[in-house]
Parts: structure tokens; C-alpha cells; sequence
């Protein structure tokens, strides 16, 4: 209904939101058979070459169907070190011509290559220092397989071309740890994203519901004190703002649960497209304020002050505004008069104000809130470079915030 603040929608996640398993579904078949077709491949040559070529054939294909990204994650560092360990023994297994050995040794020095990258970057650390260091080990020992069966060839030639072999390793495992630390960069980033969004609802609950269900219970405790004194059409007029303030409790909320059922398919860090509230609205706030059985307020408004800040810090004004009437309303029911200013200071910062008259010693809550209200107000004009100070003043206690000119348009 009209009047009623919309909170804020929540941002989309992006790609990382409701992935499906590489493994699972129709993708996960489709991989499936084309890891069948890349080791039938690999296995073909075999059939016509001597059967000493089934060693490294097979290893190879194991190898090669291991190292495709339809392996699940979890169990890549068994699977890698199963194979590594495979390796190692398929070099001190084969007598076979050197010549075999060179027709495979590609694939399975590639496979082996992409196992290293795929458990450095996925496998927890503790696990990943035993997988990667067998098939380190398997990278560096696979030369061997030819070198040592080959004629004219030592073990002078077998070390350095082995040595060789690292140069590969160190750079599948380089690539490996650097994407690992640009995944955990942006899982960090996306839990402080979804943190913040939990924060955006919980403010905007606390700022706009919980503000509308203070001004319920008021109304309903002024109805049952007047009960016995007051006429028909008051009583009417009571049930009236009753009513006009549940709606709006109920439509922000319906707005909130909205919010986080939606997916829009928002770009990346894109601002949601919701309307964020100003000094332009505070005579509106103050007449709610007013007219539901609260005190007197005064409101003073500089003329052309509405609309000199940056959106955010004009919404944050107009928060600060919100949370001080409404814990007037909480905690100092017996205040007879409110003052509420918006003005420039003698530096041109703005300066936001709200006073009441309650006294020193207002009467402790029955209600205790959850602690978001000014402290996250606090943060929010902190971060805009401003000053959010709350204290006794005078009569009674006032709630001042400051926005200094690095907040102007």
C-alpha cells in the first residue's frame, strides 16, 4: 500500500548459486561417455602391439579417465594416489620395448600433469600434501620407463631427464595453487556477500517491521487506558491506525520473504532497483509518528536540505530519524514533546537531530531489542565518514547524526 517502505531485494549470487553436479544428470552421462570413448581410444593400439603394451596402455587410459573433470572432487586424492602408486609400479613392472613406451607416454604424462593441478587446487591441504607428492613422484619417475630400457642410455641420462620432469611438475602445481587461492578469494567474498544480505534483511526488519509493530502495541495500550472515557468515533479512529499499521508491518514483510525467495539474475555486486527513502520523507514519518498516540513533534527542515546528499547517506538519514522516533515510542512513552532537525552546520556537514523531553530516568523496556538498531546505524554513517552520537540532552535524550562534505553530491 502506499506509504510503506519496500525493503530492499536480496542480491543474486551469481553462477555459484544452484550449480548442478558436473557428475550428475544429463551432463554427467554425456561425460561419462565421452571418458568411455577417450579410453577406448587410448586402449586401440594396444590390440595390434605386443602384449607387454597392455602395461602402459592400461595405465595410461586409467590415468586419462581419472584426471577428466567428471572425477568427483571428494575422492580425487584416493583416486590420484591409487593411480600414482599404479604408476610407479607399472615402471618397475615393464620390460618391454622402449618404443611402446613412447606411444603412450604422452597421455599419461598429460593425465598425470592434470591430476597434479586438480588435487593441488581441490583437495583439502593436509590430503593434498600426500596426493600430490605420489604423483609428483609418478611425473618424475615416468621417463625412467623409456630412459632405462633404451640402448645407449644410463642413469646419468635417466636423472637428467627425469630432472626435466620437474619443470612441468612445478608448473601444474603453480597454476594448481594459484586458482585454489582465487576459489577461496571468492568464497569468501561470496559468504561476506550473503552475511551482508542477511544483515540487509535483519535491518530492514528492524527499521521498518519492528517501527510499525511498536506503533500496534502503543495504539493498543492507549485503546485499553481509554477504554472507559472515550466515545465511539475515537475508538473507531483507533482500530483505523491499527489496522493502517498492520497492513504496512504485513506488506513489508510479504516484501521481505519476496526478497528472498527472487533469483532476478542480477549482474555481479549490481545494486538492487529499490527505492531508498530520504529527508524528503521525514514530514510524512513524523505525520505516522504523530498521529498514532504519540507526542507533539516539532519538525525543522532547512529549506533545500532535502536531496543535498548522496543517496545512500539521504537513506541513512532518514534511518536515523526512523529508529530514534521509534525507540521514543519504546522507551520513553512519557514524553510530551519531540524535536526533529535537518540542517547544515557551520562547516556544511548536515546534521540530523532528534530530541524529547522524557527526562534523565526513563522507565526500562519490557521488551529488549536484538542490538541492530543505532549500532548498525552507527556503522553505516561511519562508513559514509559522518558521526552518530546518542546521550542525555538537556530535558531529555537526543539521537545526532553528522554528515560531513565528503557525503554531498
Amino acid at each position: 500500500m502506499p506509504g510503506t517502505p519496500p525493503l530492499r531485494k536480496m542480491r543474486s549470487l551469481g553462477p555459484m548459486d544452484n550449480q548442478e553436479h558436473p557428475a550428475s544428470g544429463a551432463t554427467g552421462r554425456r561425460r561419462r561417455r565421452w571418458i568411455a570413448a577417450a579410453v577406448a581410444l587410448v586402449l586401440a593400439p594396444a590390440v595390434a602391439a605386443p602384449p607387454s603394451a597392455w602395461t602402459v596402455a592400461v595405465m595410461a587410459a586409467l590415468a586419462l579417465a581419472v584426471a577428466m573433470p567428471a572425477w568427483p572432487a571428494g575422492r580425487l586424492d584416493r583416486a590420484a594416489g591409487g593411480i600414482a602408486a599404479l604408476s610407479l609400479v607399472a615402471d618397475a613392472a615393464y620390460f618391454g620395448p622402449p618404443g611402446l613406451v613412447l606411444l603412450w607416454f604422452p597421455v599419461e604424462a598429460a593425465a598425470l600433469l592434470v591430476l597434479l593441478y586438480r588435487v593441488v587446487r581441490h583437495v583439502p591441504p593436509p590430503r593434498a600434501a600426500v596426493a600430490g607428492a605420489l604423483t609428483c613422484a609418478a611425473l618424475l619417475a615416468l621417463p625412467l620407463r623409456f630412459t632405462l630400457h633404451a640402448p645407449q642410455t644410463g642413469l646419468k641420462e635417466s636423472v637428467f631427464v627425469a630432472a626435466l620432469a620437474l619443470f612441468p611438475a612445478a608448473a601444474a602445481t603453480g597454476v594448481g595453487l594459484y586458482l585454489r587461492s582465487l576459489d577461496n578469494r571468492r568464497a569468501r567474498a561470496v559468504a561476506l556477500a550473503r552475511r551482508e544480505q542477511r544483515l540487509e534483511v535483519a535491518r530492514d526488519l528492524h527499521d521498518f517491521v519492528a517501527h510499525e509493530v511498536t506503533g500496534i502495541v502503543l495504539e493498543a495500550q492507549a485503546g485499553q487506558l481509554e477504554a472507559d472515557g472515550s466515545g465511539p468515533e475515537e475508538h473507531r479512529a483507533l482500530l483505523v491506525r491499527i489496522e493502517q499499521a498492520g497492513l504496512r508491518a504485513l506488506d513489508s514483510m510479504d516484501q521481505t520473504v519476496q526478497a528472498l525467495r527472487e533469483a532476478d539474475g542480477r549482474k555481479w555486486g549490481e545494486p538492487p532497483p529499490t527505492r531508498l527513502y530520504g529527508m524528503a520523507d521525514l514530514p510524512e514519518l513524523v505525520g505516522r509518528f504523530s498521529s498514532m498516540a504519540a507526542p507533539e513533534v516539532d519538525l525543522s527542515l532547512e529549506d533545500d536540505i532535502a536531496g543535498t546528499l548522496a543517496r545512500e547517506a539521504e537513506d541513512t538519514a532518514y534511518r536515523v530519524v526512523l529508529e530514534a522516533l521509534t525507540n521514543i515510542r519504546r522507551h520513553a512513552p512519557q514524553a510530551a514533546r519531540v524535536e526533529v532537525f535537518a540542517g547544515r552546520t557551520a562547516d556544511r556537514a548536515v546534521e540530523i537531530a532528534v530530541a524529547d523531553d522524557a527526562g534523565p530516568s526513563a522507565p526500562a523496556p519490557t521488551r529488549h531489542g536484538g542490538g541492530t538498531g543505532l549500532a548498525g546505524l552507527a556503522e553505516r554513517v561511519s562508513a559514509l565518514g559522518g558521526t552518530l552520537e546518542a546521550g542525555p540532552h538537556e530535558k531529555g535524550w537526543r539521537v545526532r547524526c553528522v554528515l560531513p562534505a565528503p557525503a554531498l553530491r
